[in-house]
């Protein structure tokens, strides 16, 4: 695993145990940065160091089923509702009044985009980066000429039984690494010891079950039917996308149709950078998050 220069605790949500990454005790801001697929809380590596030096004292959990965080067998665990009252608890243990903004990449980018559509916590702020609200993928579906299911084949891979398991746990989690490599484009910001703790992490016993039944728990039986745009309210919490234009999982398409979806929405578009941006551009993300704080605060 990394040597990273930040302290792990592990907090009790109320519903799972989830193992964190943390820097910047005391400080009067909370930021909670919720990783993606096939991801962890050192996905935010050059971030967490990055918000604690701006006043907020961070919190990354590696999500349910991830980690050293619980490990749920049934596929309904991972629900969106479990996984966003995992955020309301971690809340409601670290953050103790104070302004909370929170962050997310991937499938913690959906998880925080529902979790603002509830209120189900107070957000001074709204990070999301390289996945649109609930409402936008549904509708590019059906947009006429739009590539976006046949760019999303995995997510109907995924539904099948024991099949995607195998498939990530190969050869030691191979299909893992490629997945960083693969999308990348600069694929220097993925070298051998990153790609490794990502595939280790996919070794643990039952990970690469958990992290798929993400998948499961949520793209049956329509779980995201009920944010459709003429149904929730706006967010009305500032909000932040930051998206990586060569991102091969989701086209470009889904940046825009925010009206009525999200009241105080800024787009920040990183050209040259893949899905994993954070990552990938960190320097340029950092620069964005610097400018957009302080402007939304």
């Amino acid at each position: 695993m990394l040597d990273l220069p930040f302290a792990t605790r592990f907090i009790d949500s109320g519903h799972a145990r989830l193992e964190c990454l943390t820097a910047g005790e005391g400080q009067e801001r909370v930021a909670i940065l919720l990783h993606g697929f096939p991801e962890a809380h050192f996905s935010w590596r050059h971030q967490i160091g990055f918000l604690a030096g701006r006043g907020y004292e961070v919190w990354a959990p590696n999500q349910r089923g991830y980690g050293g965080s619980t490990r749920p067998q049934a596929v309904s665990a991972y629900h969106v509702d479990h996984l966003c009252a995992d955020v309301a608890g971690l809340i409601d243990q670290v953050a103790a009044g104070r302004p909370v903004t929170l962050m997310a990449h991937d499938w913690g980018a959906l998880v925080a985009w529902v979790f603002a559509i509830r209120r189900l916590r107070p957000l001074e702020q709204l990070v999301v980066m390289n996945v649109p609200h609930p409402a936008r993928l549904p509708e590019e579906f059906r947009r006429p000429g739009s590539d976006q299911l046949k760019r999303s084949w995995y997510v109907f891979l995924f539904q099948l039984p024991l099949l995607p398991e195998l498939g990530l746990t190969a050869g030691r989690a191979q299909a893992v690494g490629r997945a960083f490599s693969s999308m990348a484009v600069d694929k220097s910001r993925f070298p051998t010891e990153v790609l490794d703790a990502y595939r280790a992490q996919a070794l643990l016993p039952g990970a690469a079950r958990a992290m798929v039944n993400w998948y499961r728990a949520n793209f049956r039986g329509n779980a995201f039917t009920p944010y459709r745009r003429e149904v929730v309210a706006p967010i009305t919490v500032p909000t932040l996308m930051v998206w990586g234009e060569e991102d091969t999982a989701l086209n470009l398409n889904l940046t825009t149709g925010y009206e009525g979806l999200v009241e105080d929405f800024t787009l920040v578009r990183l050209p040259g950078v893949s899905h994993w941006v954070q990552q990938e551009a960190p320097e340029a993300v950092n620069q964005a998050l610097a400018a957009w704080l302080g402007r939304s605060r």
